[in-house]
């Protein structure tokens, strides 16, 4: 099952990323894997707000 994870950045953008987890995930684990893959990528750092993340399951 994937997992769509929009984050804020300080930048004004959403960057949003795929996450790969179970149905029964926990939407702060989703959270955390999405920031940490954002965090180490070149952009401008993400909020690491939770409530300011946008998380969708894919069907």
């Amino acid at each position: 099952m994937s997992w769509l994870v929009a984050l804020p950045s300080i930048d004004g953008q959403s960057y949003v990323y795929r996450v790969y987890a179970p149905e029964d995930a926990l939407p702060a684990d989703l959270f955390w894997a999405a920031w940490h893959c954002h965090d180490e990528g070149p952009h401008p750092r993400a909020w690491d707000i939770f409530d300011a993340a946008v998380i969708r399951r894919l069907r």
